[in-house]
């Protein structure tokens, strides 16, 4: 259902719903601290509305991959023909069609709530970050904010936010640590990084029974 509704609504998203003040966009991206020639994951880009931002940031020598699961979005955001080294994948977050440890980092701006499988998505954005790799959840408005718009809306009903201690067991349990979670009633930026080696060679079988106690208690949620 909620990949139709963005499909419908892919035509008129850029003048009726997308953020239309740069300086926010510009503020948000400025906040990931993207080095230059990094390469970026951006997860449910939509129309493509902070590609160009992302693309002056990675600089010549890096790269943005452009993930979506509607078509039509991807299609939009493609044919406004960035300049820079970007490419368009069409695919569900729950299974990315790429190899393990590629990306530097992972955004998801205005994307998260959308994601069906959250716990599931988390994993597998883990999988094809590098070890240390970052993930950034964000949006330019209040935790507070989006989920209320999204209750209004019949099709994204369930399409919220979770809490901060939800939100950090979720990160938790999918290879994910220092969280830092900000939600300034202005908006909302959670930033996790992917457990170095070290880390995970000492928690072994303990992080793989954590994902699959936290998935059997919160799958329902989903």
């Amino acid at each position: 259902m909620t990949r139709a509704y963005f499909n419908h609504k892919a035509a008129i998203w850029d003048e009726t719903i997308s953020e239309k003040d740069t300086a926010k966009l510009m503020g948000m991206v400025k906040r990931l601290n993207i080095a230059p020639g990094s390469a970026v994951l951006d997860v449910g880009t939509g129309t493509g509305v902070l590609l160009p931002f992302l693309l002056g940031e990675v600089g010549e020598d890096g790269s943005v991959i452009a993930l979506d699961y509607a078509g039509e979005m991807l299609r939009k955001a493609r044919a406004k023909g960035f300049d820079g080294n970007v490419d368009y994948l069409c695919a569900d977050v729950t299974n990315i069609p790429l190899r393990e440890g590629i990306f530097d980092i992972a955004v998801c701006y205005s994307s998260f709530p959308h994601f069906q499988d959250k716990l599931v998505a988390l994993i597998e954005i883990n999988r094809v970050l590098k070890l240390a790799g970052r993930l950034v959840i964000c949006h330019t408005a209040a935790r507070h904010v989006i989920n209320g718009i999204h209750r209004q809306i019949p099709a994204l009903t369930n399409d919220t936010i979770p809490g901060k201690e939800e939100m950090c067991s979720m990160l938790a349990a999918a290879g994910f640590t220092d969280v830092e979670l900000d939600d300034d009633g202005k908006s909302y930026f959670c930033c996790a990084r992917k457990l170095g080696l070290e880390k995970l060679e000492v928690l072994g079988l303990k992080l793989k029974a954590d994902v699959q106690s936290f998935y059997r208690v919160s799958k329902r949620s989903y």
